[in-house]
């Protein structure tokens, strides 16, 4: 991805200043995920405002922005239709449960195990998703779109153009929120560009005067606190049933969402989040909505690069977001309002030029035929259905590529050191091919000095690290010297019995993380 940030290190101001950036950007996407699932503007502003601040206080990735999102709402949209917003809120609340269930029983793991070439599908996809939404801003606010009475008829895509100096007016606008946010961090870091931009291209239409469509064009963003509220509907068997399909839907895609959303923040930010707390934190947070009116969420990756690029890394900077939006909706939503839409679509650009994978374009000839296959596939499914739906066919397709690939499992090319013996590891070390691992070594045998390097293998899991302690005892037991080399600092961390066998190298020895609960 395109290294837009600006800030590395966590800082009061960046936080706070990020996240009213942040808030501004929030309002219009939770008022069009509302009108997309059904609902009053107000039920996905209360979702974005509670949600954001609860996974901001307890979650497990600091700087992670969450709120309504589209992926939920597409799903929501039937359950309102056919029973009215009261099943929904009640939908939200046995949703946040089964999270909390997942984070319970340590599931969040298992997004470490989400291969690559789906990881790069799921960004892309994403991007282009977050493009698309924004077209809609680019419409008039009513009348046929341009694609109507085809297959495309009812889409992002299809509506009803801006024309003539209204079009270009908008267009200048965006292009000028664009041109401000990339070049105002070559000047200044003082604050972030994306909220010097909105608040510049605010300024110069509220100045001159200049017509553009606004964010009280969208709706109106005024409302009071969220109240709590029991869901009105029967506690019956039959509710259950109604809710429960739902239930399991919403909060699979919340869950997958967030967490491949944490893993790319992870990456960008060169930390590591705790997934297992995250599925809680997602867990209370839905839970808590569904009692408040609040149509429920999960992470958010535009708002969450936002926040990243503008220099947002602890959790003040969510919970700034989240009391910002609060604030804008008791008391400041005569000015909020008065955001032109061109300033927002600008920014949501930029997270889309900085989410968007550009060296996919360039390796996609370079990597297997099959990884290449799976990357452009999870970016279509992401695109054309929704991202549970992408990430599981390509997790499966993976899967299946994988087992037919390495049929062989893991194997040691055998040198000498000296006196000593050297196993040279090629090939994955998970729970699959641990077996394998373990009849590839004869400790009776050896000399009393053995090297195994790990340069070319990778630890994926944690019976790959059981499985390295248990030999160690082997070689002690027979009462030879072993060396491990080359393991990242996570295998190090997790070794018990092996630990003190390394030989560490910061110059050579990889980073990479491990699915296991003890990190997680």
């Amino acid at each position: 991805m395109i290294d837009l940030i600006t800030q590395k290190t966590a800082s009061l101001k960046n936080d706070l200043l990020s996240g009213l950036t942040v808030a501004l950007a929030l309002v219009p996407e939770a008022v069009a995920f509302a009108f997309v699932a059904g609902v009053e503007p107000l039920v996905g502003l209360y979702a974005a405002f509670m949600v954001g601040l609860i996974t901001s206080l307890i979650g497990g990735r600091p700087g992670m922005i969450s709120g309504a999102t589209g992926a939920l709402a597409v799903v929501m949209v039937t359950l309102v239709a056919e029973h009215g917003v009261e099943y929904l809120f009640a939908t939200v609340v046995l949703m946040g449960l089964i999270q909390i269930t997942a984070g319970v029983l340590k599931l969040g793991k298992f997004i470490r195990m989400v291969p690559h070439p789906v990881m790069l599908g799921f960004v892309n996809g994403l991007a282009i998703v977050i493009f698309l939404a924004q077209l809609g801003s680019f419409g008039k606010n009513s009348g046929e779109g341009w694609l109507a009475n085809t297959i495309l008829e009812g889409s992002v895509i299809d509506v009803a153009w801006m024309q003539g100096p209204e079009l270009w007016v908008m267009l200048g606008l965006v292009a000028l929120t664009m041109a401000i946010i990339f070049i105002l961090p070559k000047l200044t870091n003082a604050i972030p560009a994306s909220l010097a931009a909105i608040v510049t291209i605010s300024l110069l239409v509220i100045g001159f005067g200049i017509e553009t469509k606004t964010v009280g064009d969208v709706a109106s963003i005024a409302g009071g606190l969220p109240s709590f509220h029991i869901p009105m509907v029967p506690l019956t068997f039959e509710t259950l049933w109604i809710i429960l399909p739902y239930s399991v839907i919403l909060a699979a895609i919340g869950l997958i969402e967030s967490l491949l959303t944490l893993s790319l923040i992870d990456e960008i930010t060169e930390t590591r989040g705790k997934g297992n707390r995250e599925c809680i934190g997602q867990g209370v947070a839905n839970t808590v909505t569904g009692l408040f009116g609040g149509m429920g969420g999960c992470a958010m990756i535009g708002q969450s690069m936002i926040n990243v690029n503008s220099g947002g890394r602890g959790r003040l900077s969510g919970i700034t977001a989240a009391l910002c939006l609060l604030a804008f909706i008791l008391f400041a939503s005569s000015l909020i309002e008065q955001i032109p839409i061109a300033a927002l679509v600008g920014v949501m650009f930029i997270v889309v030029i900085g989410t968007f994978e550009w060296t996919s374009f360039r390796i996609i000839r370079k990597i297997p035929k099959s990884d290449a296959f799976v990357l452009v596939l999870v970016s279509g499914v992401t695109v054309a259905t929704d991202l549970a739906i992408a990430v599981i066919v390509g997790v499966i397709v993976s899967a299946l590529v994988f087992a037919w690939e390495h049929a062989k499992h893991i194997y040691a090319e055998l040198s000498e050191e000296g006196e000593s013996k050297i196993y040279s590891l090629r090939g994955p070390l998970f729970f699959g091919s641990v077996s394998h691992f373990r009849e590839i070594f004869h400790p009776k045998t050896d000399p009393d000095h053995v090297i195994i390097d790990f340069q070319h293998s990778r630890v994926c899991d944690h019976s790959g690290i059981e499985a390295i302690d248990a030999l160690a005892e082997r070689y002690q037991t027979a009462g030879k010297v072993l060396h491990l080399r080359h393991l990242s600092p996570e295998c190090i961390e997790l070794l018990e019995k092996a630990k003190n066998l390394v030989e560490v190298d910061d110059m050579t020895d990889p980073h990479y993380h491990i699915a296991t609960d003890k990190l997680a």
